[in-house]
């Protein structure tokens, strides 16, 4: 065959090393892996094999998975059609685990790829070659657990002798030698805050007294920013360092905690104050977060990006749901135009919202947060972003804004008026009392208490529903028409008055709201 006819086979060098010992030295595991590769290439030449100038480097990186950047890069140049051969020295550099091995060998086999491992001549397109691959990696992995083992034993070992291992050094202390040893100036402020816990016994004072103090979390330099801390604490971080038995000298270890070599910070006596205090400020959740029913949980922010997570309130039995701004926990200053605002509110505006943009009329409420990347929520504005593969084909927004107006009371808010459109809640409130009393009439339910059980609700949310029931005819007319223009569901009082005459357009301000006046408008 003449040279010019030989087909040119692009061959991409992986390397791999699991640990990052002798990386640092100017010829390292990395090298030696790639000459190997490179001269097998060469003695290939014949067969039109070149090596790719591309080096796929995984320093430091186990094999036990393949969350690799440089294994991610190659599989991504396979998938483009730049890669005919992937070479390796041995099989484990490129995976120690049969289930991935499996998975590359499928690419490989979807892409028409040849491997080879230039220490361990098969040939992966026989079953015997094959075969050779499985029990070669079986090894592999074999070796790989029972280092994990080892490691893990030994870890084991010598934290029940007292022995730091690694891991996250705490504030207070700085590793020497694989020790941890006290930072003076970080351990006077961690005495500090354990004593201003006890003074002011409250996370929310002690979280404004360490702003003012500067007082900050533990500065690391690492690679990866987030990580750097230096930030002002929260009450996660803050709970779980109050709660770190490491400042009594103690080591922990599979859920018990053993005497450590490094010297205690805090002394037991304040440390055992302070476990008391905190247990007794607990303030047990009735409902998980996850169980409160919240359509925008984790979605909703304030205009200064602060988090509106969901609470409730109950009164006489009754609930009532809220979306809270999460910077009143110790750091009013911080929180935007909005601090609290009624979650059926909320939820009802963007919940329409997504339902005519997106044309889900049928579509059950649960569908919804998925359509929602996050709402933004201030005096004036609600502005909804939406996830991109939730988009209308055809369709080009992102966001969509909509103009709304606070009413008086800083805790809850209304919606815009309606423009002469009915107000869908309003109207659906109406329809649902005068069936229920329908149903009462009907002798369908006997009592409010047995319907009350059926609609499972509280026999008092029924009752003061029923009362639309008994608005006025021109009242009720003017709601089905979109005729009353700012009326709300929370506006009709919840003691309604007997005579019709009384039954008037309530007024938009506190005082009416509040006592139940009417204005008289003609109705």
């Amino acid at each position: 065959m003449r040279a010019d006819d030989r087909k040119t086979l692009r061959c991409a060098i992986y390397t791999r090393k699991s640990t990052e010992h002798g990386l640092e030295q100017e010829f390292n595991s990395l090298d030696a892996q790639r000459e190997a590769c490179e001269a097998y290439i060469k003695s290939q030449a014949s067969q039109g094999w070149k090596a790719l100038p591309q080096h796929y480097d995984d320093p430091a990186y186990s094999g036990g998975n393949l969350d690799r950047p440089a294994l991610k890069r190659l599989l991504c140049d396979i998938e483009a059609g730049r890669i005919d051969v992937v070479v390796v020295y041995k099989i484990d550099r490129l995976t120690r685990s049969l289930a991935d091995f499996a998975k590359l060998v499928e690419t490989f086999d979807a892409r028409s790829i040849s491997f080879v491992a230039v220490t361990q001549q098969f040939n992966t397109t026989t079953s015997m070659g094959r075969l050779t691959l499985n029990v070669l990696l079986s090894f592999a992995q074999f070796e790989r657990e029972l280092a994990s083992e080892r490691v893990r034993d030994k870890v084991a070992a010598s934290r029940k002798r007292g022995k730091w291992t690694g891991g996250t050094v705490p504030l207070g202390y700085d590793a020497r030698d694989k020790k941890l040893v006290i930072n003076k100036t970080e351990a006077d402020t961690v005495r500090t805050i354990f004593r201003r816990y006890l003074e002011l016994k409250s996370f929310a004072r002690l979280v404004a007294d360490l702003d003012q103090r500067g007082i900050v979390t533990k500065r690391r330099n690492t690679k990866v920013a987030k990580y750097n801390g230096g930030i002002p604490f929260t009450y996660g971080p803050l709970a779980y360092f109050l709660k770190n038995r490491v400042y009594l000298g103690e080591v922990h270890h599979g859920g018990k905690w053993f005497k450590g070599e490094q010297e205690a910070i805090v002394e037991r006596q304040t440390f055992e104050q302070v476990q008391e205090l905190l247990k007794a400020n607990v303030v047990k959740c009735k409902t998980k977060y996850s169980e409160s029913g919240a359509l925008l949980g984790g979605k909703l922010f304030d205009d200064r990006g602060n988090r509106m997570g969901p609470s409730f309130s109950s009164k006489n039995g009754v609930r009532y749901r809220f979306y809270v701004n999460t910077a009143l926990r110790g750091r009013k200053h911080m929180a935007g135009s909005v601090t609290r605002i009624s979650a059926p509110e909320i939820e009802s505006i963007v919940e329409n919202a997504v339902r005519e943009n997106f044309d889900l009329v049928d579509t059950s409420g649960e569908a919804i947060p998925e359509r929602i990347e996050r709402v933004l929520l201030s005096d004036t504005l609600v502005r909804i972003t939406f996830k991109s593969e939730g988009q209308v084909e055809g369709s080009s927004f992102k966001t969509l804004e909509i103009q709304w107006a606070p009413t008086k009371d800083s805790h809850t808010h209304s919606p815009p008026p309606s423009g002469g459109k009915p107000d869908q809640k309003l109207l659906q409130a109406v329809v649902r009392a005068y069936a229920w009393l329908a149903d009462l009439k009907s002798g369908r339910f006997s009592s409010i208490d047995e319907l009350a059980t059926t609609a499972n609700l509280h026999p008092k949310v029924v009752r003061q529903a029923l009362r639309l029931a008994f608005l006025s005819p021109a009242l009720t007319s003017a709601i089905l028409e979109g005729d009353q223009p700012g009326l709300t569901l929370r506006q009709i009082p919840k003691r309604l008055p007997l005579p019709w005459s009384s039954h008037r357009q309530p007024v938009r301000v506190r005082s009416a709201a509040n006592t139940g006046l009417f204005c008289d408008d003609g109705f």
